[in-house]
Order: C-alpha cells, then sequence, then structure tokens
C-alpha cells in the first residue's frame, strides 16, 4: 500500500517509515522540519519516501492539497506537539496541533477518495491518573485531564472516538502507547537520550527519580502494534488497543540507566537533588487485548531492548554509517 505517516520526522515517525519502507509499503510523509540531529536526519530516512512534504498540520488548507498531492491508501497519525513540558510553556500551541490538527487529518482522509483507513497514534496519558495509579491502565478505563500535554490527546481521543461513531468515510482505529527506546531519540528530558548527551560531554547525567518505576518497550515492538493495527482496521475493525511492555518489564530509573551504560561501555550518574514538580512512580499499560485480538506481543525483553538501543548509540558516538545501522535493525527485527 501507499501509507501516508504524519510526524514522520520524529522519533517514532522515522522508525516507522523504515518499518514499513521495509515491508515493502510505499510510505509518504507530512510533518514539520526535523532537528538537525535527529534518527530522521542521521539515518537518512527521507531516501525510503515517495513523497516528503512539510507543513503544520493546523493548516487545514495545505493539509487538505497534501493529501490530494500524496493520495494513500492508509494513513497513520504521528503528528504532535508530544513533550509535557513545552505543554505547560505553549499550552494554546499544544491543543490547536493535537486536537485541531488531529481533526484536520480526520477531515483530510475523509475526502481523499483513495484513503481507506487511518490510524490515530494517542498515549498512556490520557487516562485519568491519581499519580499513584498501581495497576495498568486498560482500554476501558476512564480518560481524564491533567497537564496541558495529557488533556490534549485525552481530547484527540475523545474527538476520534466521536468521529468512529458520527462520521463516514475510511474506517479508524486509536492506539494508545507510552514511551519508547530506541537508537536516534534526542528528545530533552529523557533518560536515555540524556545519558548519551551527556557521555558525549563527558559530563554525569543529572537523574531526578532513580526509583520510580517506568515501563520499557523498545521503539520497533511498538511500531510492530501499530502495523498489526493497520491491518486490523482494513478488515473494518474500529477498536481502540493499547501496546505498552509485558508485565514484567517494569524496572526502577537506575536499574535501567546502570544497564544502558555497561552496554554502552561509558558514562555515569548521579542523583539530582534540586527539587521537581511531583511525577506519577508508576505508569504503565494492560495490552492483553492486542495480544488476543491481534496476535502481537513484544519480541524484545528488557535486556534485549537496552542493548539493541545502546549498540545504536555506540555506533553515533563513534560516527559509524546510521543509516545502515537502522536498517540493519529493522531487518534484525524482522527476523525474529
Amino acid at each position: 500500500m501507499h501509507i501516508l505517516v504524519t510526524g514522520h520526522t520524529g522519533f517514532k515517525g522515522s522508525w516507522l517509515s523504515l518499518l514499513l519502507d521495509s515491508l515493502g509499503h510505499k510510505v509518504s510523509g507530512i510533518s514539520l522540519d526535523p532537528e538537525p540531529e535527529s534518527h530522521f536526519v542521521l539515518s537518512n530516512i527521507e531516501e525510503c519516501l515517495v513523497k516528503d512534504i512539510r507543513l503544520d498540520i493546523r493548516d487545514k488548507s495545505a493539509l487538505r492539497k497534501a493529501f490530494f498531492e500524496i493520495y494513500p491508501d492508509f494513513v497513520i497519525h504521528l503528528a504532535a506537539q508530544p513533550l509535557v513540558k513545552e505543554g505547560y510553556r505553549n499550552p494554546e500551541y499544544t491543543y490547536e496541533v493535537n486536537v485541531n490538527g488531529t481533526l484536520n487529518v480526520l477531515h483530510s482522509a475523509q475526502e481523499s477518495s483513495n484513503t481507506i483507513g487511518v490510524l490515530v497514534i494517542t498515549t498512556d496519558k490520557v487516562y485519568a491518573n491519581s499519580g499513584d495509579n498501581n495497576k495498568p491502565f486498560s482500554e476501558s478505563d476512564a480518560l481524564g485531564a491533567g497537564d496541558p500535554y495529557s488533556t490534549s490527546k485525552a481530547m484527540a481521543d475523545l474527538l476520534t472516538q466521536s468521529w468512529i461513531e458520527n462520521s463516514k468515510g475510511p474506517s479508524v482505529g486509536i492506539a494508545r502507547a507510552g514511551n519508547v527506546i530506541g537508537g536516534g531519540d534526542f528528545g530533552v528530558d529523557r533518560l536515555i537520550p540524556d545519558l548519551v548527551r551527556n557521555t558525549k560531554r563527558n559530563q554525569e547525567t543529572l537523574i531526578r527519580y532513580p526509583k520510580a518505576v517506568r515501563p520499557w518497550q523498545h521503539v520497533l515492538d511498538c511500531l510492530n502494534g501499530y502495523v498489526k493495527q493497520m491491518n486490523s482496521i482494513l478488515e473494518g475493525n474500529q477498536a481502540i488497543f493499547n501496546f505498552g511492555p509485558d508485565f514484567g518489564q517494569y524496572f526502577e530509573v537506575e536499574e535501567v540507566a546502570n544497564k544502558f551504560l555497561e552496554f554502552l561501555g561509558t558514562g555515569s550518574w548521579k542523583l539530582d537533588k534540586d527539587p521537581h514538580p511531583h511525577e506519577a512512580n508508576f505508569l504503565t499499560l494492560d495490552s492483553r487485548k492486542a495480544a488476543k485480538e491481534l496476535n502481537w506481543s513484544n519480541k524484545y525483553d528488557f535486556q534485549e531492548s537496552l542493548e539493541f538501543t545502546a549498540n545504536w548509540y555506540r555506533n553515533y558516538l563513534d560516527r559509524k554509517n546510521l543509516a545502515h545501522t537502522s536498517r540493519n535493525q529493522v531487518w534484525e527485527y524482522l527476523k525474529q
């Protein structure tokens, strides 16, 4: 098929573009410009694209024109303002991109006569979370409001559910996933990117909450779930699915930092003693529905995910060919 990925210059979007290309699909993208140091640029993802269009999804007219130019069979919508802290700094922009942008994508897909399906990607942060929830969230749990980013994604999720109920056109599904790890993530205030940046600078990394428990999942495992859900949507299944790590893959931040630096072969960290805003100690998803209905499962466990990720960054630090590295990692994953 010819698949359009919105947000294709981002971390997840660039890996998804490469995965879809490796599976034999044609891939086009709509997104803002990538950061100079990003997986998209360093791995030369542009090479695998039919069309690479840069625009702001808030611009409904430009988006509609791009859809007619690309003429996609299927759309995977990842474009978003994805940062919690940026949501606090610029809530208006966050709501405009994440809510109105999603509505614009759904409208454009409906008007595109060739498009037969859309997968809207939200987040694990859409769920109503007291901050100390000690059980995984399932698809039937209530959504809630919180920080501007989380609220905007919950609004986009509800908007999409309403669209499914009330609009005609392509089949639409929703995927909810949490943070993932993998080579090429250079996001701000994220554990592994911070460890890599500071290692490159020969500095220790400050870690805020080393005892916080987080789910850990390789990016390709998450994206493989999106591909399986895409195939389900093409069969008319307009459902919601969680994609998260297995129940045993919850580890303290300090365990992850120590094991990652062991695989990387260099680097160190220390406790950040400055005050910081409260963060939920435990947040994860129940993905049994995806396992049962989509026959999806994670191929990599915690240790394999960290080793795979560290291998990519080791090549980055050694200035090796990262396009070759990323392509090989996708092929190695598909062999599983």
